[in-house]
């Protein structure tokens, strides 16, 4: 059954009915809001705490950012913390492995200033000490593991194999041992519908790392778990980027956006606020969707995309509707046109329109009257444009634009390129999570300007 369901929501070629359904359940506030009931009064019903797990990989770099949030957590709230210490992750749900340790090592690199952590590792741990790192979380007690692991993570990432010696002196596992911990830690993993580190699983939803983290802390201070006494927030980011930034200089924003992507639809209406409220020229050069170039996406994943894009749509007040999935012919037809309309200076809103039918309206946007009616309200003359309707230009664009956004290791979707205006100084970042680091990184460049 699972792997019957796996095949159609991967399979390009599937029944747009059954792809909306799945998609709709998945993303539903009304669903989300009947499960979180259902559990709570189960939990309560048992008798059971708030138990917590939380997905530990000591050479994941973004583990090292949320162990260090591990013990405020746990006395902040009314919880049982229960670490559970994985191994390598899910790979059926790793797309361009490569490019995604590359891109996961920059990216903490990055943030993790912001959290007042230190991470300033240029390359992962080697094997040996990785090995000793998991023979120390094997045998160390679960109430003692969010100490001890925060000593193992910087110990380990900062290649002082001393430190890790002296641990080992007091904890140590067998590799016979290590390997039974991390395949069971795995198994309750892949269990939860989850594949990588630095998770945390509650009550049937998954929050990952430092970026879910608020959304967890809100559950629980729904749920009254939250201690009197505890801070706002576990993790706190300390950013610097006004809300509007005036300059008399520009900077480049690019925008990667695919047609079928949760993500990029969360992301539209702060694109187009950071266009209205930051000094950049915005070039959109939308991409394939991953399932039109030949990826495939285990159900477990499509299910956890769906439902955390449809949860920060809400936290971004741009939310999630009624779904139809533009996969295949509608997302060609739609493609086919973007080149004259964006040489027409409309082709972000024409994405943003696109998306919004797709994701809020449920409208199949491959449908010509739409298509006529969308391009007459961007104030085109329709006539003019279907002149390139289901023509074969946009390929070339599209398939540019892919290897452009490779070249910054980034593979998904929603990626941005920001560069100086003569292109310059290329800084690209993946996904809807850091379009913060976007305006740091533009109030950075433009205040060395002033």
């Amino acid at each position: 059954m699972l792997k019957a369901f796996r095949n159609f929501m991967t399979r390009r070629t599937m029944s747009a009915k059954i792809r909306n359904q799945a998609m709709n359940t998945f993303s539903s506030y009304e669903i989300f809001q009947n499960i979180r009931k259902k559990t709570e009064a189960a939990r309560q019903e048992e008798k059971r705490p708030h138990e917590i797990l939380y997905f530990h990989k000591v050479d994941d770099p973004y583990s090292h950012l949320t162990i260090q949030c591990i013990e405020e957590l746990k006395s902040s709230f009314d919880i049982v913390l229960k670490p559970i210490l994985v191994g390598e992750e899910n790979l059926d749900a790793v797309h361009e492995p490569s490019l995604y340790n590359i891109y996961c090592l920059r990216d903490v690199k990055r943030i993790a200033p912001f959290y007042n952590i230190n991470f300033k590792a240029d390359e992962y741990p080697t094997k040996d000490l990785v090995e000793k790192a998991n023979s120390i979380l094997t045998s160390v007690r679960a109430e003692d593991f969010g100490e001890i692991a925060t000593q193992v993570s910087f110990a380990l990432w900062e290649g002082d194999a001393i430190a890790l010696d002296e641990l080992s002196s007091t904890y140590y596992a067998t590799k016979s041992e290590v390997k039974n911990k991390l395949m069971q830690g795995n198994e309750t993993r892949n269990a939860k519908g989850y594949y990588f580190g630095s998770a945390f699983y509650y009550e049937k939803e998954l929050y990952w790392g430092v970026d879910r983290l608020p959304h967890l802390e809100e559950r629980l201070a729904q749920l009254g778990a939250k201690n009197p006494q505890a801070l706002d927030n576990i993790c706190p980011i300390e950013l610097k980027a006004p809300r509007h930034l005036e300059s008399d200089k520009k900077v480049n924003l690019y925008y990667y956006p695919s047609l079928n992507s949760p993500y990029t639809f969360v992301s539209t209406k702060r694109v187009r606020q950071i266009r209205e409220e930051y000094p950049v020229n915005l070039i959109t050069k939308p991409v394939l969707p991953m399932l039109m170039r030949m990826m495939t996406i285990p159900n477990f994943k499509v299910k956890y995309i769906i439902s955390d894009a449809a949860r920060e749509g809400r936290k971004h007040g741009h939310e999630m509707k009624s779904i139809y999935s533009p996969i295949g012919k509608p997302a060609r037809k739609s493609y086919s046109l973007f080149p004259i309309i964006d040489g027409a200076g409309k082709g972000f809103e024409y994405i943003e329109a696109l998306l919004k039918a797709s994701f809020q309206d449920g409208i199949n946007i491959g449908d010509d009257a739409f298509l006529e009616n969308l391009v007459t309200e961007l104030e085109l003359d329709w006539l003019t444009i279907k002149k390139d309707l289901n023509t074969k230009h946009w390929k070339k664009v599209l398939n540019d634009n892919v290897e452009d956004m490779y070249s910054g290791n980034c593979w998904g979707v929603p990626s941005f390129k920001i560069t100086d205006t003569d292109d310059s100084n290329p800084f690209y970042v993946w996904g809807q999570d850091r379009m913060w680091l976007l305006k740091e990184e533009i109030t950075k460049r433009l205040s060395k300007e002033q």
